[in-house]
């Protein structure tokens, strides 16, 4: 209903959450590409001059909506007492995002030139951070504790060995545009990463 009918009127961050709120439904009932500045508009009860002094686009838009109720993912480190059950449980926390955000919306906002740029700018600061990687360090945990209980040796495993379900789960990413589904998760973890793990430190499987 708009805000004239109802004979108030929204100001400062009443508005811009019921803003964000009605974004945030457009995204999930209706995708990226079929949601609009109207739209938004329409669903909050507002006009698209009220959206447009706050965001340039629905880029812009999408996005703040994505950041704010899109559930934050955690970085804790499974440790439910095997190396495989651990790796597909922190992949999939990886990816339950993307899930919930859907293909459409991936893909629609992908194609946004903006959004290009930022993935692109980004790429060489994420290049030189990756030592310090939360993710690689998650990874490295979640190797030692295997090592812990026996299951692997972590003396011949490099960097990039220890990075390597990440480096796989982001081509996937970037070259399908989509979630990962349980099945790439589990044939990154069964038939890639753990007999190489494996050979690397000289067990026969």
């Amino acid at each position: 209903m708009d805000e004239r009918k109802k004979g108030t009127r929204r100001r400062g961050e009443i508005l811009e959450e019921a803003i964000l709120h009605a974004a945030w439904e457009e995204l999930s009932e209706t995708g990226y590409t079929d949601m609009t500045m109207k739209s938004v508009a329409t669903r909050a009860g507002t006009n698209k001059a009220v959206l447009y002094r706050r965001w340039d686009n629905k880029t812009e838009l999408a996005i703040a909506a994505i950041h704010k109720y899109l559930p934050k993912i955690t970085n804790d480190i499974p440790n439910t007492g095997s190396l495989r059950s651990d790796l597909c449980a922190y992949l999939h926390a990886r990816v339950e995002p993307l899930r919930i955000i859907g293909v459409q919306t991936i893909r629609g906002l992908i194609m946004e030139p903006v959004v290009w740029r930022s993935i692109i700018s980004s790429m060489p600061q994420i290049i030189e951070r990756r030592s310090e990687s939360k993710l690689t360090a998650a990874m490295a945990a979640i190797l030692k504790n295997a090592e812990l209980r026996g299951e692997i040796s972590l003396e011949k495993l490099t960097p990039r060995i220890i990075s390597l379900p990440l480096d796989l789960l982001q081509y996937e990413l970037i070259t399908k545009l989509e979630p990962v589904s349980d099945e790439v998760i589990e044939e990154i973890v069964d038939n890639i990463f753990i007999p190489l793990v494996h050979v690397q430190a000289g067990i026969i499987k």
